[in-house]
């Protein structure tokens, strides 16, 4: 009979192993309940938005950087304080749905009083670090912690299905953040591209509630497709990436590249979601349309940011 001798050194790579279970354990947490893929995704926005103010404007990147900083890392957070507010509202809604089991909240390896007080603390901090950019760059970053918290979380998401719509909202504001860090955001750009936004997220919101129809039926959320069917959700779906075929003409000022890229996007989207009218898969197209929904985005800024780098 073969047995373990005990050491030392035993014990202290025992105590390590638990040791980095734990850390790893807690970078988990800490990235669900803040949400970063969501967090990332809506920097970009704003960043482009704070980019595109200095390209119009002519100022120097350079002087501005400490501004950016602020502008980011103060939205970013008022962005993160929203998120973490729904994951502490919604437990009840995320105990019942798959895909957000695994949350702290729900779990309870993070107390709700705990995650609460880290929703207003950085919430707060975030509000205070853009005081120190412009007045207007904080209302639009209130206006979108305002609309996803209260309007969408606490009073829409679960009585109307409307409240797709609404929490658009917070997402469209990014941009505006992000230019009017800089200068009033009445310009043209910072507002299609808030508009683009605000279309955009009813399809890709719309697929995300085709994939997880059982989750959302089961806890009662009333999303589109749960309360109207699937098909008035396809034919909407439609009707919106419809709408997002004129707004890049709008941004001329960008250059021709920029608004061809955009309305060749816009027809692929276009076109892929019309296919869903008449697939008899409609799992397999949402998932194609969440893909395409997601990198949308990313593509459409990324290129406001490429066409306007100096040529030197």
């Amino acid at each position: 009979m073969s047995r373990q001798i005990v050491t030392s050194s035993n014990i202290k790579n025992a105590g390590d192993a638990t040791d980095k279970e734990k850390s790893s354990s807690l970078a988990a947490d800490l990235k669900s309940l803040f949400k970063i893929p969501v967090l990332i995704a809506n920097a970009v926005p704003v960043f482009a938005g704070f980019w595109l103010a200095l390209y119009f404007t002519e100022a120097s990147f350079a002087s501005n950087l400490d501004m950016l900083l602020l502008t980011l890392v103060g939205s970013t957070l008022v962005m993160a304080g929203a998120l973490v507010f729904n994951n502490w509202y919604d437990v009840d809604i995320d105990t019942i749905m798959d895909r957000t089991k695994s949350r702290p909240t729900v779990t309870g390896r993070i107390s709700l009083q705990t995650v609460l007080g880290i929703a207003v603390a950085v919430t707060v901090l975030g509000l205070l670090l853009l005081s120190f950019t412009t007045l207007e760059a904080v209302i639009y970053a209130f206006i979108g912690w305002f609309t996803y918290v209260v309007l969408y979380t606490m009073w829409s998401k679960r009585r109307y299905t409307l409240n797709t719509v609404i929490g658009s909202i917070s997402g469209a504001v990014t941009p505006l953040i992000g230019w009017a860090a800089l200068e009033p955001a009445s310009h043209i750009v910072p507002i299609v591209l808030a508009l683009i936004i605000f279309v955009w997220q009813m399809p890709h919101t719309f697929a995300i509630a085709i994939r997880k129809y059982d989750e959302y039926k089961a806890a009662n959320v009333k999303m589109l497709p749960v309360v109207h069917g699937l098909e008035i959700t396809k034919r909407q779906m439609v009707i919106y990436i419809a709408c997002l075929l004129p707004l890049p003409f709008y941004l001329f000022s960008l250059g021709t590249a920029f608004v061809v890229i955009a309305t060749v996007l816009n027809l692929g989207y276009l076109v892929l979601a019309f296919s869903g009218l008449f697939t008899e898969n409609t799992r397999k197209w949402a998932d194609k349309m969440f893909m395409v929904s997601v990198n949308y985005l990313m593509v459409i800024f990324v290129a406001a940011i490429a066409v306007t780098l100096p040529l030197y």
